[in-house]
């Protein structure tokens, strides 16, 4: 007997009936290793051994950051946000498979509870924040009411102003403070977050990533583009920048963002070879969205 597809087939349904021609086209005419994006800057995913040796390296590098933390008791916090599907939860993994758990937690929050709702919006990430000598990664974070939140109607128009007007103080005063904040965005485009949905339907090990969200949000793309574009507008600070990162290629992705964060805290020892430089083409700043809606 055939697996049962979680949400009665909905996501093979909107592929079918829903999706726009070339994003169907794009995924009916895909090869092995071939990139669905026709501006994504590479034909086909990274090669897999080239990928490793590197992880390899920067997971060293990261190591090495983990002991400095440790050491110094410094504060890191790193948020990692996206459309659904880009990547964000394979890319928290390469970070900590081997990392020491007791120093490096993964924050990742169900919607608010009924007091919560009633509390200060920033106050449950407030608790979360990286104590003496930690690192925590944000699986989603206060941008949920930014992009999410927006897009399916759970906050108002002026709840959703009210955030944007105290985000800038709010990071301000983290950074400030001495928490080493990174704001890392995903981004991936249309024929490949579909792929993506499409693979974890038909995979009884991973529909458990799938929620009614994503389901519903398959024909939002344009209002989550408008959102997004917004969000860029009203956080992209000097205090707190946003780096973007094109995730058709999970593996060049997932590098990046691991590099990415080793580039920029001054750990000792720091072996630069082994921490590379970025690739541009890949990773950069918000600009990057608008080249890799697809």
């Amino acid at each position: 007997m055939p697996a049962r597809k979680p949400f009665g087939g909905a996501i093979s349904r909107f592929y079918k009936s829903e999706a726009p021609d070339h994003v169907r086209d794009a995924i009916k005419s895909a090869k092995k290793d071939r990139i669905l994006s026709q501006t994504y800057p590479y034909l086909e995913r990274m090669d897999r051994d080239v990928y490793e040796d590197t992880l390899d390296d920067l997971q060293i590098e990261l190591l090495k950051l983990q002991y400095w933390v440790k050491e110094t008791k410094a504060r890191v916090a790193i948020v990692f946000e996206g459309r659904d599907a880009a990547g964000k939860g394979g890319t928290i993994k390469r970070f900590r498979e081997n990392l020491n758990p007791r120093g490096a937690r993964v924050v990742a929050l169900p919607k608010p509870t009924e007091l919560e709702r009633g509390q200060w919006y920033f106050q449950r990430y407030v608790k979360e924040l990286p104590g003496p000598g930690e690192i925590v990664f944000f699986d989603r974070s206060w941008y949920n009411r930014a992009v999410v939140e927006h897009v399916f109607g759970f906050c108002t128009r002026e709840e959703r102003n009210l955030f944007f007007r105290q985000l800038p103080d709010f990071e301000h005063m983290l950074v400030a403070d001495g928490i080493m904040l990174f704001k890392i965005w995903l981004t991936v485009s249309r024929p490949e977050q579909l792929r993506r949905f499409l693979d974890r339907e038909k995979d009884p090990l991973k529909q458990w990533k799938l929620s009614p969200i994503d389901v519903d949000g398959l024909s939002r793309w344009d209002a989550y583009s408008e959102a997004i574009a917004d969000m860029f507008d009203r956080s992209h600070t000097k205090a707190a920048p946003w780096n973007v990162i094109r995730s058709d290629c999970k593996r060049r992705a997932r590098l990046e963002a691991l590099r990415h964060v080793v580039r920029n805290v001054d750990y000792d020892p720091k072996n630069p070879k082994a921490v590379g430089k970025p690739d541009t083409k890949v990773i950069g700043g918000p600009s990057l969205v608008d080249l890799a809606a697809g």
